[in-house]
């Protein structure tokens, strides 16, 4: 071996030493990176979970806020039975209207029979046209666009035979 062919195998070392050592650093770094990407991901995902835990107090709060006036005019109507038919409706009224804000709506139940928003619990022979809707055994009601509970009702099976 000679000296030239010594040298050339010693650069070669070297070198290869130097990108081990660059491929070692940059390894570190990206260690670090995804290091914090991770801690950041975490604090992310903790801080949602508060908010949405803000949001759903929030919220409860608000509707408790919004019924307990109403409680407090079911006491004073028990308190005074000689008004209790009118305080009943003042109640009513007060609760149908604290649902509403809320976005309650009740479902509608004339004409036919929607398989989406009733139930139909009984089929009744009627002068009605087949499939229409002539009683409501329960009111159905939708939150926003949302089917809450839907409304039970006795559809028409058209003219007696």
């Amino acid at each position: 071996m000679t000296d030239d062919n010594l040298q050339e195998e010693q650069a070669e070392e070297a070198e290869a030493v130097v990108d081990v050592e660059a491929l070692a650093k940059e390894r570190d770094e990206y260690l670090d990176a995804l290091q914090r990407l991770k801690a950041e991901f975490d604090n992310y995902r903790k801080r949602v979970a508060r908010d949405q835990q803000e949001l759903a107090a929030r919220a409860h709060e608000r509707l408790v806020k919004e019924l307990v006036p109403i409680l407090d005019d079911l006491e004073r109507a028990l308190a005074h039975e000689g008004d209790l038919d009118e305080g009943l409706r003042l109640i009513h009224r007060q609760f149908s209207d604290a649902l509403a804000k809320e976005g309650l709506t009740e479902i509608p139940t004339e004409g036919k029979f929607d398989p989406h928003s009733q139930e139909a619990l009984l089929s009744q022979p009627s002068d009605a046209e087949e499939g229409t809707v002539i009683d409501v055994l329960q009111k159905g009601y939708r939150l926003g666009d949302r089917v809450l509970r839907p409304a039970r009702v006795v559809i028409s099976a058209g003219a007696d035979g």
